[in-house]
């Protein structure tokens, strides 16, 4: 975003027009078009702050505003169309304010750069797109917390290494999710404190000689206070990038849950059905419904990746303060709060559809092996140091597998030659339900503890505003 000499309103220095291959690669407004609106709000804001400096008159001040203000109804209605030729957002609307006020939009650029309007332009963006985002991720959230209390009593395996290892309740797995979630939520509020002050006056890097207030337009766009650094504030771009990091983030979660849907889906897991709305076929295979909804969410995960990591390689080599390259901060921004946001929408209404098949999970938590641990507990609690008893329970799971005998289909008197410690009643120790409530900490998946989970998590989402 920098002055084009193309632009008549600007020249003088150059002896030649641009090349026209020069202006197509260095348009911007087919991305930037999308910050219209905070683009507007910044001029607005810029109007009244010179007329109230004395810079411009009053009558000038509010001719601009007027002209804003028609400009801004003429693009949300789309009776104005942002023209490609004009290369960037900005000189559209200051071409279409001169077509309205004359020569008097010259002026509205007084005590400004592109290169500060720019950058508070795409921190209003940014402000503007975090409560839609939490909104969504609200919205998943409470979905999962939904499914939660639907399934309290539905067990499954929990895994780890993709091999079965202890026996949870969905409920306690759906709220895994939610808590990661949860904490995506946190980072985009995080993200949004560091954008509280407005680089708005800043100019080309250094400020102005005339006498601007930058206070007053930092409070009429909702800022806490003006930047504190001329400087940093047109180089800075770690506002985008913490938004960008917070976002991949929460698409890795996304496409973690995304992996589980996927393989329960499968014939092998048999876990759960993704509703036909949210599912495909083959164009081959008639027998086949694929949950293309977690595979185009996990795919997409990479892609809002990959515009975290765009803008952290863009940025890694520039000297302060504006350069160039920066023009490319606002399509990594915008396409990951687009994708992220649609991911998040789908993936909710995806969940809250899908059918669990209880009888499925329950057959495959049915495990004895599963339950293996809690015979080195028991151990311990008999005072043998858990090193050993993992040796000693090992041994028994040895035995169990070469003689072909479910752990639970042992007899007393076999679990004691193991360890005299190990005298318990193989038929009930071996029960899942046992073994579930036998695990009362907080945080774990016992029946209580996953009910005040849900009641917790409810009453958080409650008092959540975006």
């Amino acid at each position: 975003m920098v002055e084009s000499k193309s632009s008549k309103t600007w020249g003088g220095r150059f002896a030649k027009p641009t090349d026209p291959r020069m202006e197509r690669f260095s348009a911007s407004v087919h991305v930037d078009g999308r910050l219209w609106a905070q683009d507007v709000r910044g001029s607005v804001a810029h109007a009244r702050m010179l007329a109230s400096q004395g810079i411009v008159s009053s009558a000038e001040g509010e001719q601009l505003v007027k002209g804003l203000e028609q400009i801004a109804r003429e693009l949300e209605s789309g009776t104005l169309l942002l023209d490609p030729a004009l290369e960037d957002v900005h000189t559209n609307i200051e071409r279409r304010l001169g077509e309205l006020v004359g020569p008097l939009a010259g002026k509205l650029h007084t005590g400004r750069s592109r290169n500060d309007q720019i950058a508070t332009d795409l921190l209003l963006w940014m402000r503007d797109q975090i409560p839609a985002l939490l909104g969504a991720l609200g919205e998943l959230r409470g979905v999962l917390v939904e499914r939660a209390a639907q399934e309290v009593d539905v067990v499954l395996p929990g895994y780890t290494h993709m091999q079965r290892a202890q026996p949870v309740r969905l409920a306690h797995h759906w709220l895994a999710h939610y808590e990661a979630l949860t904490r995506d939520a946190g980072r985009l509020r995080d993200a949004r404190s560091r954008m509280a002050r407005s680089p708005l006056g800043s100019g080309a890097l250094a400020g102005s000689t005339l006498p601007i207030d930058r206070d007053q337009t930092a409070r009429e766009l909702g800022f806490a206070a003006p930047t504190r650094n001329t400087l940093d504030s047109v180089s800075a771009r770690d506002a985008a990038l913490e938004l960008l990091a917070a976002l991949a983030i929460s698409m890795v979660h996304l496409s973690r849950l995304c992996e589980e849907l996927v393989l329960w889906s499968s014939s092998e897991f048999g876990f759960v059905e993704l509703d036909d709305a949210f599912s495909t076929g083959s164009s081959l295979m008639p027998q086949k419904k694929n949950p293309d909804a977690a595979e185009l969410v996990r795919g997409k995960s990479g892609r809002v990746i990959g515009d975290l990591m765009s803008l952290l390689v863009t940025m890694k080599g520039l000297p302060l303060s504006y350069n160039r390259d920066m023009q490319e901060d606002k399509e990594p921004v915008i396409d990951a709060v687009d994708t992220t946001r649609t991911c998040l929408e789908v993936l909710a209404a995806a969940i809250k559809t899908l059918r669990v098949s209880h009888a499925s999970m329950e057959r495959a938590a049915s495990d004895p092996m599963l339950i293996a641990t809690d015979l080195a507990d028991q151990l311990v609690l008999s005072g043998v140091p858990f090193r050993e008893a993992h040796g000693v329970v090992s041994s028994v799971v040895a035995h169990s597998l070469a003689a072909g005998v479910e752990l639970s289909a042992l007899s007393r008197d076999t679990l004691r030659s193991f360890h005299p410690a190990l005298d318990v009643d193989p038929a009930q120790f071996f029960r899942v339900e046992r073994s579930l409530e036998a695990r009362r900490e907080p945080g774990a998946p016992s029946r209580p503890r996953v009910l005040e989970a849900i009641a917790s998590a409810r009453a958080e989402l409650a008092e959540e505003t975006p």
